[in-house]
């Protein structure tokens, strides 16, 4: 169909178009783009089609695989709907009015965050300008205040729902997860009702190892593959960091790789990905971080 905004105006465009061309429910695809994105795939799944949304880079390997040569919108529209009929990807479900408004909050939160970094590295470099030094400074007393204000904002919704805050214990159980990163976890992670295995959970966040080999002359060191959710990534990466050394569990898993030589980032992604199966263990049973029941089950693998 022509081109239409990304508006309620739009969407009714959209509607329309689907019921001359279609007397049945359709399965759309999307790329992971964000809030614009994820106002189109509420408005698909409230007039009842199933919706995938899936992430750009796995439709760019994709559309390589088809060799296309031409990049347009028509072109784009194209592979994803020749993605979504031969590869069949999971079907998307909006999650709870209070989860969506969590996210949208740690999102807002990441953004101020952002800004504060960028803003204290151009201190650090020196301005020449007095007043401009001044005026960083202020943006930065700016910024620290609604930095505050937020992450209050953010624990009081959280205590304001009696299954967000259960969920949030559960993960603050866990001996490298804080309050704040519980709060971006619940905000970013789909139901894990929603996964069959921890593993399938980590292939969701783009967590999974992928590893180049091939005969004897290619032998790569193991990398992420990072097709999946990068904002489940960036939550983890601090995290593991502490869990490096707090964490019993990962600290075997630790000692373990790096007898075996593995690079130190290496090491890093598989105490990201130890630690969202721990996330979705205690989720998904629903008792506390338990090392000794980590320690033999699936959740520790």
């Amino acid at each position: 169909m022509p081109a239409a905004a990304n508006s309620s105006a739009g969407f009714k465009r959209l509607n329309k178009w689907l019921k001359r061309h279609q007397d049945r429910q359709v399965h759309a695809c999307l790329e992971a783009t964000g809030r614009y994105g994820e106002d189109l795939a509420l408005q698909l799944y409230g007039r009842g089609h199933k919706v995938s949304v899936v992430t750009p880079l796995r439709i760019k390997r994709y559309a390589a695989s088809k060799l296309q040569r031409n990049k347009t919108d028509r072109e784009d529209a194209k592979v994803i709907a020749d993605f979504c009929a031969t590869q069949h990807p999971l079907l998307w479900t909006p999650p709870a009015a209070e989860v969506q408004e969590l996210q949208a909050l740690v999102r807002r939160l990441g953004s101020l965050i952002e800004d504060r970094t960028r803003e204290t590295n151009r201190l650090k470099s020196g301005p020449v300008s007095e007043r401009v030094c001044r005026s960083i400074e202020r943006h930065l007393t700016f910024l620290d205040e609604q930095i505050t204000a937020l992450e209050t904002d953010i624990q009081e919704h959280i205590d304001h729902h009696p299954e967000l805050r259960r969920q949030a214990t559960l993960l603050e159980s866990i001996p490298g997860i804080g309050a704040k990163t519980a709060a971006r976890l619940l905000g970013e992670m789909p139901d894990v009702s929603l996964f069959d295995s921890a593993a399938q959970l980590s292939a969701y966040a783009g967590l999974s190892p992928r590893q180049e080999q091939s005969g004897t002359s290619v032998h790569k060191r193991s990398r992420l593959a990072k097709t999946g959710k990068r904002e489940l990534r960036t939550a983890l990466y601090m995290p593991a960091l502490a869990a490096l050394r707090f964490n019993p569990i990962i600290q075997t898993l630790v000692e373990r790789l790096a007898a075996r030589g593995k690079h130190k980032m290496v090491i890093v992604g598989a105490a990201m990905r130890k630690l969202l199966h721990l996330a979705y263990g205690v989720l998904k049973t629903g008792l506390p971080f338990d090392p000794n029941y980590a320690q033999h089950s699936q959740f520790a693998a």
